[in-house]
């Protein structure tokens, strides 16, 4: 991300989120609506799947149904509909009961709209009058919550309670699943037989090509700890981790989730929303970096369900990644929080209930 986008090096916290969200997002809509109109024209379209921050939608969405098919939102990162009883989306912040938490929300989302991302907002008012002609109606970063279905790859466990929630979302769990790897398994393996915790860290496949974000730090900090610190590059040569290797730490470019995680016991990740579903799908409790992307919105649902630890920070010190994988080992709450949300995974349609809802937008569209 940083080589495609160099004006981003550097940029932390809200200045970051807003730069990604001008630059990344929101510049190319556009070119999105006119390759979505272009698709339209070559042959007949029922219905528009788009990820939750394909900001052409909202122009799409712009004109009458009579005018488009159906549009459907895929929730790959957490939800982020508005609501009177959540903060603004992207900030992190975790809800707050009772009425003085909907007059926090309030202010929240008159400063985010008219300050923090104002002049995103202007920027998106103008290039959708000359994309659409149309006026933008309301916030562009709720475009999302006026497609004709959400579909949310998570389940109600994994997100936040909202009075007002629309009747237009769905949870289905989320798409990927843990699936049987069959591969070879590294020479180390028989190693993960129980006899002390394991603590499997990853950087993901994107965000991996500074370990000093969060590998690091935790085999620094679980170096003299009674516990295997498995680690997972994400596809990167082992060759280049650092060297030596502390003494409890086992490697591979990639690890069979299927097979590791029933046999994880605590899982350091740097807020990644597949990533962390991996580890809730097996109820394996969370340590979560990642203060960036939606990876804030991650880390704080992990945090607000129970089932782990937020830092967040994107680099944590070896201290606080130690602090939170100890507490985490020893409080049986965090396992127990992250094998309920689990459950509702396993029991959760998938592909299947994204299917029911096409169905259903279908039949209602043939019916009008």
């Amino acid at each position: 991300m940083n080589v495609a986008f160099p004006g981003r090096v550097g940029k932390t916290g809200v200045a970051a989120i807003r730069w990604d969200v001008s630059n990344i997002f929101l510049a190319p809509a556009p070119a999105q609506i006119r390759a979505v109109d272009d698709a339209i024209v070559q042959e007949p379209v029922d219905a528009i799947l788009v990820e939750n921050m394909f900001i052409g939608a909202v122009g799409l969405l712009t004109r009458p149904r009579a005018e488009r098919p159906a549009v459907v939102s895929l929730g790959i990162i957490p939800l982020g509909v508005e609501s009177r009883d959540t903060a603004p989306f992207g900030l992190g912040i975790l809800p707050k009961p009772g009425m003085l938490g909907r007059v926090r929300n309030a202010i929240l989302v008159v400063l985010t709209k008219n300050i923090i991302f104002g002049g995103v907002q202007k920027q998106a008012e103008q290039m959708m009058r000359e994309a659409t002609g149309q006026k933008l109606d309301g916030f562009f970063m709720s475009g999302a919550s006026k497609a004709d279905a959400i579909v949310q790859f998570t389940v109600p466990g994994f997100e936040y309670t909202r009075g007002d929630l629309p009747d237009t979302v769905h949870f289905v769990g989320p798409m990927s699943r843990a699936t049987k790897n069959d591969g070879p398994l590294p020479e180390w393996w028989s190693e993960l037989d129980g006899s002390r915790p394991v603590v499997h860290v990853s950087q993901g496949t994107i965000a991996n090509t500074d370990y000093d974000e969060l590998i690091t730090p935790t085999m620094t900090a679980l170096a003299d700890d009674d516990v295997l610190v498995v680690v997972s590059t994400g596809g990167r040569p082992v060759s280049t981790l650092p060297s030596p290797l502390p003494q409890n730490v086992r490697v591979a470019e990639y690890l069979p989730h299927d097979k590791l995680l029933p046999l994880t016991d605590v899982y350091v990740s740097n807020g990644g929303y597949g990533g962390v579903h991996y580890a809730l799908e097996h109820g394996v409790p969370l340590v979560v970096a990642g203060a960036t992307e939606d990876k804030a919105e991650v880390a704080a649902r992990v945090e607000w369900t129970g089932a782990g630890v937020r830092l967040q920070t994107n680099r944590p010190t070896p201290e606080q990644v130690g602090a939170a994988v100890r507490r985490v080992l020893v409080a049986p709450s965090y396992s127990e929080q992250s094998k309920a949300i689990g459950a509702e995974i396993s029991a959760s349609s998938g592909l299947a209930g994204l299917e029911t809802v096409l169905e259903s937008l279908l039949l209602k569209t043939l019916r009008e």
